[in-house]
């Protein structure tokens, strides 16, 4: 996964990334909850993912961030920027499975901060040997797999109508004198 932190300020757009060789990870489980932590050893960016397990499914129901880049500038502020998604039903997936996107997810944890994840497979529970289960995809990366199927379907459908239509009614005016 990597992991992009977006700041925007005084309408002015600040990209940090999430450097995954840098990163230290952390977590903890038990049957229905587990924490996945990404953390720079500066402590300075975090990106927690809470994961719930409900029946038959997994899903992220909290996703907190707080980055405190280094100044960009001589003289300006050093802030913290943070924010949280909570009570929701993110990247949900079946149990035994992984999600997996390859498109962007951009998720916006507070006014001044989004979070762009891109590409993206993870399973929080049920993962035997290490290895990630069946990938369950993302609509966006179906929907960018569909969309120009279903089109192509459509315009050709349109096509084969059009000749059809064609030979039909040309077929109908041979019948009768023929003109010189």
């Amino acid at each position: 996964m990597g992991a992009e932190f977006i700041v925007m300020e005084n309408k002015t757009s600040w990209y940090f990334n999430l450097d995954p060789s840098r990163v230290r990870l952390s977590g903890k489980c038990s049957k229905e909850e587990a924490l996945l932590s990404l953390m720079l050893p500066d402590n300075s960016t975090s990106l927690e993912f809470t994961f719930r397990k409900d029946k038959d499914y997994f899903y992220v129901t909290k996703l907190a961030a707080r980055l405190l880049p280094l100044p960009v500038c001589k003289g300006c502020p050093n802030k913290m920027y943070s924010g949280f998604l909570s009570h929701k039903m993110l990247f949900r997936t079946a149990d035994d499975q992984s999600f997996k996107c390859t498109s962007e997810s951009l998720l916006s944890v507070s006014s001044e901060l989004r979070i762009k994840l891109v590409p993206l497979q993870m399973q929080a529970f049920g993962v035997p040997n290490g290895q990630f289960g069946k990938e369950d995809e993302c609509w966006a990366d179906f929907n960018r797999r569909a969309v120009p199927i279903i089109i192509g379907s459509i315009a050709l459908g349109l096509m084969l109508s059009i000749v059809l239509s064609f030979l039909i009614i040309r077929d109908r005016h041979r019948p009768g004198y023929e003109r010189l």
